[in-house]
Order: structure tokens, then C-alpha cells, then sequence
């Protein structure tokens, strides 16, 4: 169902951004609807859409950006700061690999829907936990990348700690007006920071 809408999607985002071969294939692989329902072939607007509990899921063109900024590659570990409703966590998997994605929800419903969306879609694999995104996933360190599907003031420290020496932060940052940033980390501090244009993420909760 809706092959055709999410084919062009990540066709018009491909062009749109420049994206490389495998985020794009991460895009046309997963199934945006399955994530909200009620949404229909609304589901491939390049909008936000609502999830319920004041959030939302972000715009299909910022999860592609997102992926391509993190650069992961299959087999790398990787932590989720914001599960929602697990659909950038299912493109995230379908780049490094389910088994090493790790994600973080601060809300028990969200939660508990996306493991049985993610589940139901042949992402099982995911682990998702229920915490404070500010402190990361200890048990699952050392991840090569980590990214916020949210925005928080700075990177948290805990979180830049569990990413190892050349891995990648990637988080919209800010408290008023947002900038995606791109760290790159080096003995559990950021070495190098990029700024990647003006955002607007929900704010992590904790």
C-alpha cells in the first residue's frame, strides 16, 4: 500500500538534497503510514504530522537529512534520543542494521506503540527504552553515533560521553530559535561542531 506516493517522495528528496544511495533506500523502505494510521496517503506529505501526547513525527525531508548528516553504515551502534512513534528509528535501522539501534522514550504510550508498530513491520530487533533522553542508554554504550529527535538546550554531557572517539552527535539545539548541529566526538568532549540551518523540534521532556 502506497508504494507509488513513498517511491516519489524519496525521489523528490533525493533530488531535493542530494541524498546518497542508502539513505535513499532507507527512505523508500519504510512504510511512513504503517506510523500513523489515520493519516493515509497524507503520510508522504513532507509535513510533521501529529502522534499524539503533543508530539509529533518529524517532516520526511528532516529524517532524510538526518540520516545523511549522521553517516552511519551497517553494523555501527547507535543510540536514538525520542523514539515517537519509531519511524525515524525504523529509517535509522534500515541503514546500520536494527540490532544496533537503541532508542530512548520518555513517554510509556509512545513507548509501548512503537514496539508493537515497529514490531508488527519486521523492525523487532530495535531496542527501546523508557528514561531520561538527557542520560542516554549506559547499558548500551559505546555507540559510534547518537541523535536527538528532540531539541535540548546543549548536548547533554552523558550522552556525548557514551559515543566513542570519531563517532558523531547530531541534535537541533536551542531553547528559543534551533540549529541542527553536527558534533564530532573525541575523549568524551566535543572536538568539532558544525551547524546544519534553523530547525524546529518538539523539546525533550525529562
Amino acid at each position: 500500500m502506497y508504494e507509488d506516493e513513498r517511491e516519489a517522495l524519496a525521489d523528490r528528496l533525493a533530488r531535493r538534497e542530494g541524498l546518497s544511495e542508502p539513505t535513499v533506500a532507507a527512505m523508500k523502505a519504510v512504510p511512513r503510514h504503517e506510523f500513523v494510521p489515520d493519516a493515509g496517503s497524507d503520510a508522504y506529505a513532507d509535513r510533521p504530522l501529529p502522534i499524539g501526547d503533543d508530539q509529533t513525527i518529524s517532516a520526511p525531508h528532516m529524517v532524510a537529512i538526518m540520516t545523511e548528516l549522521l553517516d552511519a553504515g551497517p553494523g555501527d551502534r547507535v543510540l536514538e534520543i525520542g523514539t515517537g512513534c519509531g519511524y525515524h528509528a525504523a529509517v535509522t535501522a534500515e541503514v546500520v542494521g536494527a540490532t544496533n539501534l537503541f532508542s530512548v522514550e520518555f513517554s510509556s504510550r509512545l513507548a509501548e506503540r512503537a514496539r508493537e508498530t515497529l514490531e508488527r513491520i519486521g523492525y523487532g530487533g530495535i531496542s527501546i527504552e523508557e528514561g531520561d533522553g538527557r542520560e542516554g542508554w549506559p547499558e548500551g554504550a559505546p555507540y559510534d553515533a547518537a541523535y536527538f529527535t528532540c531539541a535540548v538546550p546543549e548536548i547533554p554531557a552523558a550522552v556525548i560521553a557514551q559515543v566513542t572517539d570519531g563517532g558523531t552527535v547530531l541534535a537541533p539545539v536551542g531553547d528559543g530559535s534551533q540549529r541542527l548541529v553536527r558534533a564530532r566526538i573525541e575523549g568524551g568532549t566535543i572536538a568539532e561542531r558544525e551547524t546544519h540551518g534553523a530547525v524546529r523540534f518538539v523539546t525533550i521532556r525529562g
